[in-house]
């Protein structure tokens, strides 16, 4: 695995053009639609992609706000420890994803015995200066840096029953697994029963049925069969070629009802793919094109299958704002505004430089 210093920011211009012309604003929204879904370490900013800047770098993260987010990260970990669990499933807030939808853009898988730092986060990015996605362990710190700087913050963890956890610590701790699943192209939008494309949470959700599908890819002989022709092209040994594929993995998962999200968008989104990077749709059913529905897999639909597929599974969600962290154990979500209802937890963080 490769191993990158994580530091602050999202990847995203926060430039305006001078004129705002309808085309130049269906341009920018299918930009950031781009930029929202987009998984991008913090440490590629300031290496464009192209003009639209979705690689580019953005303002420093303040003091205030790294520190409360620093103040999150001990809190989930904490948490983690508390649990008795060796991994967990994990997914934060980055950029406002109301407008969407969605609570939530990027999750991950937090590992206890990771061979980065204790607790990290696996997960696929995509490496804006290599033009390919990657897979990166991220200490907890890090992972909640990374989100863009919002007043709040929003992590949650999935906390699975025995047997379910010890098969996905297996398969993550895996690297030819965790390879084996890993796509040679990145879409922001990758339609989630497709292996031409992926982004970061349908690697995830890949990993999820690897871990708990039953798979036997040997041939008659007992030898294993080719490696998938849609892999990184990494140099595994031969025995990479029993693991599941990606196509194994999505027909798992549409099998098992898994449903990722839906995008709705106007049908001139379809026509940005030539100028906004990143954003794909040549992976998507032509009923889907021409209806402008994008399915995609994003952390709430990821949450949704486990929900119903792995009875037992604990849910703990944190929400960070000015003023307090919020955790709420249990499946009912915290709504918008944060607010703590009876039975949550609810830790002040004061100001540290008014207590100096």
């Amino acid at each position: 695995m490769q191993a990158r210093v994580p530091s602050a920011g999202t990847g995203r211009s926060s430039e305006r053009p001078p004129e705002q012309s309808p085309g130049w604003q269906r341009g920018a929204r299918g930009a950031a639609l781009a930029a929202l879904l987009l998984c991008t370490l913090p440490s590629q900013a300031g290496i464009s992609a192209t003009s639209t800047g979705l690689c580019a770098a953005d303002r420093p993260m303040s003091a205030a706000v790294q520190d409360r987010r620093l103040r999150l990260a001990a809190r989930v970990r904490q948490e983690l420890e508390a649990s008795g669990r060796t991994v967990a499933l994990v997914a934060r807030s980055g950029l406002d994803l109301e407008r969407f939808g969605q609570r939530y853009s990027h999750a991950g898988v937090s590992l206890r015995a990771s061979p980065n730092t204790r607790w990290s986060v696996r997960q696929l990015y995509y490496a804006c200066d290599e033009g390919q996605p990657r897979i990166f362990d991220q200490g907890l710190a890090g992972f909640l840096l990374a989100a863009d700087e919002q007043p709040e913050a929003r992590l949650t963890l999935l906390l699975l029953p025995a047997q379910a956890s010890a098969a996905l610590e297996a398969a993550a701790l895996d690297r030819r697994q965790a390879l084996q699943l890993l796509a040679a192209r990145y879409s922001a939008n990758a339609y989630a029963f497709s292996t031409r494309y992926q982004n970061c949470n349908q690697w995830v959700a890949e990993l999820l049925a690897a871990a708990w599908g039953s798979w036997d890819n040997r041939d008659k002989e007992g030898e294993g069969r080719a490696a998938p022709a849609d892999g990184p092209g990494d140099p595994l040994d031969a025995t990479a070629a029993l693991l599941p594929t990606r196509a194994q993995a999505q027909d798992w998962l549409r099998a098992r009802g898994y449903e990722p999200h839906r995008f709705e968008s106007s049908p001139w989104l379809y026509l940005l793919s030539a100028f906004v990077p990143l954003l794909h749709f040549d992976d998507h059913p032509e009923a889907d094109r021409e209806a402008a529905v994008y399915r995609v897999s994003m952390p709430e639909s990821v949450e949704a299958f486990v929900h119903r597929q792995v009875p037992g599974t604990e849910r703990v969600e944190f929400c960070q704002d000015e003023r307090r962290i919020v955790v709420r154990r249990g499946w009912e979500a915290l709504d918008a505004d944060c607010e703590a209802a009876p039975g949550d937890e609810v830790v002040p963080l004061a100001d540290r430089a008014a207590e100096q």
